[in-house]
């Protein structure tokens, strides 16, 4: 009789299941740090990045909330998507309209381009098969602003923005890859209107005259809540998910003990990576395993991945090059893994969730791959 892994799981109960995976993993860091260790030092990292990672990546939202929304209340965001409206359609396959979505998208997160398909003058811009390719598109450039404003606050100015050429080189791929998949799965997507909307409909929106000073300071504050807000939305993803990969990508004190210290773990990614570090090395140009934590951890959330960069660089493992990688990778997937499935649903396309996040994984380390090059390039320049 042919043994089933499926069948098995089908006949575990989810609880049983859960508590296996959760006792291992413990079990197995206690083991190594010895359990008070392992405690304490979960305690103290968590603390920590919340005290010197998180509130300054809040501010940094803050700010870069404020300055969007006051380049979105003086035309600055109209006047950006008119000059990158030509590129749609060689780049992307995407009518000019959906530039809009690129910047606010990088002003932004990732949902800010769900907000404007619920607009159906927008939509009705795109084919079905475009329309649906929307999520790869966006989630491409979520948070950028707020990865290459961190960057240039590390210290790092031309990398930032040769690694945004080369999440811009994964979007083309992701999106594309996207419209491919569709076209296959529902060939009449490929000449469906995504909206019947009149594309001339005019909008009974009327704008509020208000002073020049009241404007900006509205913009300002608005701007800056919703920094605040984004803010907030991360502090899960940089608490629970780094200090889960910190765990398992430092290793114990200085003199080989376990003291419960904030950031020690068991180094078991380094050594996992060290496996297949000739792979890293050639594609993305990582000399030391340990840089492989980044894009694990920017699948669930890119400022999760932000918060392990000060800890880099006091190790010694950061570079040039490294930054560029980690610009690409952490715009282009933007914890995807966290965001494809709620976007999609939204749009009404849960059944493609599984072909968005292939095509999203391709197109991520195609960006961290062009990155690389393109640095050794800049670097010989």
């Amino acid at each position: 009789m042919k043994f089933s892994f499926r069948k098995l799981y089908d006949r575990i109960p989810g609880g049983i299941l859960c508590l296996l995976v959760v006792f291992a993993l413990f079990g197995y860091l206690g083991s190594r740090m010895g359990t008070p260790n392992m405690l304490n030092t979960i305690m103290k990292t968590a603390h920590d990045l919340l005290l010197n990672t998180v509130f300054y990546l809040m501010a940094i939202c803050v700010i870069t909330g404020a300055i969007g929304r006051v380049f979105v209340e003086f035309g600055v965001v109209t006047l950006l998507e008119k000059l990158l409206r030509p590129l749609m359609k060689p780049l992307f396959n995407l009518p000019g309209v959906a530039s809009l979505g690129a910047v606010m998208t990088f002003l932004s997160d990732n949902p800010a381009i769900i907000s404007l398909t619920q607009d159906k003058k927008f939509a009705s811009y795109f084919k079905k098969y475009q329309f649906i390719s929307l999520t790869n598109f966006g989630t491409a450039f979520g948070m950028g602003l707020l990865v290459i404003v961190f960057m240039v606050g590390q210290g790092f100015y031309a990398e930032p923005f040769i690694g945004l050429f080369g999440a811009i080189c994964g979007c083309i791929v992701s999106t594309r890859m996207m419209q491919h998949f569709v076209i296959k799965a529902y060939p009449q997507y490929k000449d469906e209107p995504a909206c019947q909307a009149s594309v001339n409909e005019e909008t009974d929106m009327q704008t509020e005259k208000k002073p020049l000073f009241q404007r900006i300071l509205d913009s300002l504050l608005d701007g800056g809540q919703t920094g605040v807000s984004v803010g907030l939305a991360i502090i899960p993803g940089v608490l629970i998910i780094s200090t889960l990969v910190m765990l398992l990508t430092f290793g114990p004190s200085a003199s080989g003990e376990y003291t419960g210290a904030a950031y020690q773990g068991v180094e078991l990614l380094p050594w996992l990576a060290g496996k297949f570090n000739f792979i890293f090395e050639w594609l993305f140009g990582f000399h030391d395993p340990h840089l492989i934590a980044f894009p694990i951890t920017a699948l669930g959330a890119v400022g999760a991945a932000l918060g392990l960069i000060p800890n880099f660089m006091e190790a010694g493992w950061i570079d040039g090059n490294a930054i560029a990688v980690f610009t690409a990778i952490g715009m282009c997937w933007s914890g995807y893994l966290s965001t494809h499935t709620a976007m999609l649903d939204t749009l009404g396309f849960r059944n493609l969730t599984s072909k968005a996040i292939l095509a999203h994984t391709i197109g991520g380390l195609v960006a961290a791959f062009v990155a690389h090059w393109a640095y050794v390039l800049f670097s010989l320049i």
